[in-house]
Order: C-alpha cells, then structure tokens, then sequence
C-alpha cells in the first residue's frame, strides 16, 4: 500500500509545472521578437536588471549606441534635477526705466506663457507687472522693451529642416513664451485636392506664410507640416488637412517669440486701458538701449514653477522646448556659458564621475529629437538606477507616462522606436529596463505592440 502510494505521488508531482524564471521568458519572447519580418534589418537592444539586486535579468546589444529618440529625455531630467535640484526656479525680471519704458530680461525659461501653470499665463503675468507699475503710482507706459542677449545658436546640432517649424521643433530661446508655438487656422475644402485657405481672422503672427496646404481624405488629421528658415520671416506650408471641417488649426514653431510677446502684452494694456505708446520689441543692441541702463527699478520679478512641475511635463507630454532649455541652463549656472554644447559636456562629465564611460551618452540635444544622438540601453539603466535613491525620485517617477501598464517614456521618431523605465511584478520584483529599436519596417504601431509582449514577460 505504502508503495502504491508512493508511486501515486511520484506520478502525481512529476507532472508539476513549474514557473519559468523571468530571464528565460524574457530571452524567449526576444528571440521570437528578432524573428519578426518587420525587425529584419533592424536594430534591436534590451537591457533589463533586477532594481533590488542590481542582478542583471537580460542583455541584447546594452553596450551599442542607438537612437534614443524621447527616451532622451530621462537622461536630461535625471541630470538636472542633480545639477539644478528640483526646486530650481527660472528668473525673469520687468524693470521700469526713464520715460516710463517698461524692460523685461530673461534666463530662458521655457514655461513663460504657458496654460499648463496658472502663474505662467499671460495674463497672470501682465497682471503683476500691472499691479507693479499702480504701486508706483503709474498710470501708463511708454514703450515695452525685451532685452534678449543670445550666447549661441538656438538649433541644436542634428535637427532637420522638417522638424524645425513644427510645434515639436521648437527651439529655445532667452525669451521663450507660449513654448515657442503659434497656431495656423485653415479653411479645408470640401472634397479631397482642394485648395485650403488660411482663416486669416484666426492666425495671428508674424510670419509671411506661403500656402501650399491641400485638402486631404476626410478624418484624415493633421498632415500639414511647417518648413522655415532660421530667423527668416516667412514659412512655407505643405501638405493636407481633412476636408469637410469648418476650421482645422495646426501648431508651428515660433522663431521669435518675444514678438508675440509684444502683441500679447500690447493686447493686455490696452484692453485693461493701461497704454498711451506703442509696443516695441527689442533686443540689447538697439536704439534707446541706454534708457535700461540708467540704474532701472526693479518692477516684478517673475518666478517660474519649480522644477519638478516642469520635469512632469516634460517627460509626461515629451516637450522637446524644456529639454534644449534646460540643457543652455545647466550650462549658464554652472559656467555661466548659457549653450547647449557645453550643457552636453556637463551632463557627459557628471555621468562620467558617476562611472559611465561618457562615450555611450554621444548626445547632441536634450529632448532626444535629433537622429543623430546615440546612447545605450545600458548607460539609460543606470541611469534610472542612480536615480531610485535620489529624494527626488518620486517627483520623477511621478513625471513617467504609463504604458501597457508600466512608468515609462516613450521615444519615436523615424523608424525609432523605444521604451524605459520600471516596473513592478506580480511577484513583486521591481525591473528597470530600456528597449530601443532602430530601423524597423511598417506601421510604428506593429511594433509598438511586439515589443510590449517582450516587455508583458515582466509583469
């Protein structure tokens, strides 16, 4: 009977089926992955490590640099807040001078104008600077001045002709306001080829528009892209926008922003009945730039929200502009330089010190919207490990996307896709991960969803 028995549990136990370890799923699903037609002459890295052990759970190609595309900017956001603590806040001054002129310098802050901050809409801003000028028992201005000392080019190294006048090419500036963006409003036609006409009511700016947009497929989105020269004052738009819609507005990148500053701020006084001048904008240089000179008073002082608030938005809405901007900030407090090279530089050297070899961060912006950066998966995870035991680390945590249920930033630009960040088991193992993909085939969204099954064996 006892024999019986044993036999039963014999049979019965080597039936059991036990869990598959993680690192074997994980290398699996990979292998399968690299088989895919779409990845057949791609290029793919995965770098996957243990958070509590620093066990390394997988390895496919960590040491080679690829595009990193807007997973670059856990790179920059990691970097300041070390460099510049997350309670670091943008500086920009209203002072008022001789002849009630009104003068505004900056230090680059990227969130002025925004309606992601109460404090930093226009109106709210104006508004101070209103209250400040009753205060001193003024009833009226002259003239509005920006004083804006450029230290180097605004375009970082690598971003092409087609970005850059689009609302993701934004480039920084001293002065930035509304994040470097305007808005061009069409008048679609009502079957597809038709031409479309600018809704010239609507679009306010500065620039000379020429209009090559067409009418496209109903439903069809937002295909109009905006191509300008630097500095230049006209910008040339092409392709189409769907037909059938009453208004359809696109959002292009503002090459001088302080202008419409100006209108905005003209807009303001007057319709609050605080103007008997007109508005001009000016950078240092100019006529009339000994009127700032002459021992100005301090009117207001602008604050920007704090860091962390910025970082959120940065990495929760991928804002290319916070990136550049805080690459030249890194740069002005630190070597009082202001650029983005040498705010490449410091982020390598901090990182060296931190014991990455510097060559697997080759950057050259901070948002990650260049395709000529490349960076490891591995330099990306430590990355994200050094910055788990940072007091900071909730505020950036908080600041990642969710994704097939997992914290983590997205990149994509052409045939560049990545993922990295954390995530927690069902077991309750904490990963930190990074996944690039360079020149796949197809549709963005097929793999996009391959890659999630090989990322879906770390829940």
């Amino acid at each position: 009977m006892l024999r019986s028995l044993f036999l039963l549990v014999f049979c019965f136990t080597g039936h059991i089926v036990f869990p598959q370890p993680v690192a074997d799923r994980v290398k699996n699903a990979f292998r399968e992955f690299e088989k895919d037609e779409q990845v057949k002459y791609a290029i793919s890295s995965l770098y996957v490590l243990d958070a509590k052990t620093g066990e390394v759970v997988f390895d496919k190609n960590s040491r080679v640099g690829l595009a990193p595309a807007s997973t670059q900017k856990i790179i920059t956001s990691v970097s300041a807040f070390e460099m510049l603590g997350k309670d670091y806040r943008y500086k920009t001054v209203f002072y008022l001078a001789a002849g009630n002129n009104v003068f505004m310098t900056g230090s680059g802050d990227p969130t002025l104008g925004s309606s992601r901050y109460k404090s930093a809409e226009p109106d709210f801003v104006f508004g101070k600077v209103l209250s400040a000028l009753k205060q001193k028992g003024r009833k009226s201005i002259s003239d509005f001045f920006i004083v804006e000392q450029e230290k180097d080019k605004n375009i970082p190294s690598g971003w092409i002709y087609e970005d850059m006048g689009n609302y993701y090419g934004a480039a920084p500036k001293i002065i930035n306001w509304k994040e470097n963006q305007y808005d061009i409003f069409f008048k679609p036609g009502q079957q597809e080829g038709d031409p479309v006409k600018i809704d010239t009511a609507k679009t306010r700016g500065w620039y000379k528009l020429i209009n090559n947009c067409k009418t496209g497929k109903p439903g069809s989105g937002d295909n109009a892209y905006v191509y300008y020269l630097p500095e230049n004052k006209h910008a040339v738009i092409e392709g189409t926008v769907p037909a059938g819609e009453k208004s359809f507005n696109i959002a292009a990148a503002d090459a001088q922003p302080d202008v419409n500053l100006s209108i905005d701020f003209k807009e303001y006084i007057k319709r609050v009945g605080f103007y008997t001048g007109d508005v001009t904008s000016y950078r240092s240089g100019g006529k009339d730039f000994y009127l700032f000179e002459r021992s100005p008073d301090t009117l207001y002082i602008h604050f920007s929200p704090a860091l962390d608030s910025i970082i959120y938005w940065f990495n929760r809405k991928s804002i290319n502009l916070y990136g550049e901007a805080l690459l030249r900030t890194l740069s002005a407090e630190k070597n009082k330089k202001g650029t983005t090279e040498d705010g490449i530089q410091l982020i390598k050297q901090f990182w060296k010190n931190k014991g990455l070899d510097e060559d697997e961060l080759n950057i050259n912006d901070g948002s990650g919207l260049s395709p000529i950066n490349r960076v490891t998966t591995h330099a990306q995870v430590e990355i994200l490990k050094y910055a788990r035991k940072q007091n900071w680390f909730e505020r950036f945590y908080e600041s990642l996307p969710e994704y097939n249920g997992m914290k983590m930033k997205s990149g994509t630009i052409s045939d560049v896709k990545g993922y990295c960040g954390y995530h927690t088991s069902k077991d309750g193992r904490t990963y930190i991960f990074s996944f690039l993909v360079n020149n796949y085939n197809g549709r963005t969204a097929g793999v996009v969803s391959k890659m999630f099954r090989v990322l879906d064996e770390l829940k």
